[in-house]
């Protein structure tokens, strides 16, 4: 007999711990919660550690948000040695002497790889060629040609060195591979680099101290400690990424309508662009805005509204 599955809703900010999948991570925690339905936003290498967004239930309405939104990280270098995949987990591909660097030349090569840059994604990545990921292709020695992306740098700073490693600070856009990041500063500074350690700290909204001792084992003690009423208080409400959104308030009268998937009316709203929809203090979930004065439903949250971050104090309309 299937054991009983929970409606378990809102956002567990995850310390995902070395040497797992981000997918594995996943499993473990949903297990964990008993949770019927669950995902996590933004894959991690099993290399790295960090903050691994995971999404229950209804939360997963709003999970795009996070795929999209900004990221942290910090990340150590190993200079003079390249790998097969980029990291620490790859067989060593070439060798280099290291030269003579200075903070100067560091400073220099670093400055090249902020604002919008090109990056070639990996071969060791999930996208998908003619069906399958890359990296499938990559471990039966399969090389396919790869378009160059454009993302975006806007932190990128020297925090210690070490006699052949440089660890940096990278704050970046969705989709940035830190792998290539890396690779590319190593063949700048004429030795070639790949990456020993990787830690993300930050997915926007949520920081580093978000997640304090949320990693697998942390939450696996305080699970036998107290159940499941201690893991439920661990989340956070479904709205949090997307506070930065503007709010429309409905009337019981207009979120039925809306729920039937009717657009709506709501005086003074934004002209455009997606807006979070709340009825009274519950939280609906996300819509667009017509151009037209009214709002149309794009993710909303089934059943009745669920509690939310921050109760909005003046309704847009």
């Amino acid at each position: 007999m299937k054991p009983l599955l929970r409606r378990v809703n809102g956002i567990l900010l995850l310390d995902k711990p070395a040497g797992i999948t981000s997918n594995g991570a996943l499993q473990r925690v949903k297990r964990l919660f008993m949770a019927k339905k669950a995902g996590h936003t933004g894959s991690l290498d099993p290399l790295a550690t960090g903050m691994l967004p995971i999404c229950f239930g209804e939360a997963t309405r709003v999970s795009q948000f996070l795929l999209e939104s900004d990221k942290r990280y910090e990340v150590r270098a190993i200079l003079g040695v390249r790998t097969k995949t980029g990291d620490a987990e790859g067989e060593v591909t070439e060798t280099r002497p290291v030269p003579v660097l200075s903070d100067g030349m560091i400073a220099d090569v670093l400055e090249r790889f902020r604002g919008v840059i090109s990056q070639v994604p990996p071969m060791f990545s999930a996208i998908k060629y003619q069906g399958k990921p890359l990296y499938r292709l990559a471990r039966q020695g399969i090389e396919i040609e790869r378009a160059p992306r454009a993302v975006r740098i806007d932190l990128l700073e020297l925090r210690s060195r070490g006699e052949g490693t440089l660890d940096v600070e990278v704050r970046c856009s969705k989709g940035t591979y830190i792998r290539t990041l890396i690779e590319d500063i190593g063949e700048a500074l004429q030795c070639g680099a790949h990456v020993g350690r990787l830690r993300r700290t930050e997915v926007v909204p949520y920081q580093a101290a978000d997640m304090a001792g949320l990693d697998l084992d942390g939450l696996q003690a305080l699970f036998e400690k107290s159940g499941f009423a201690a893991l439920d208080q661990l989340l956070l409400p479904v709205d949090t990424p997307i506070q930065h959104l503007p709010f429309v308030r409905l009337s019981s009268a207009a979120a039925f309508y809306l729920r039937g998937g009717q657009p709506v009316m709501v005086p003074n709203a934004p002209a455009s662009g997606f807006v979070r929809i709340y009825e009274g203090s519950g939280f609906m979930g996300v819509g667009e805005m017509s151009g037209d004065g009214k709002v149309m439903p794009r993710r909303l949250v089934t059943g009745s509204a669920l509690p939310v971050a921050h109760v909005p104090q003046e309704a847009a309309g």
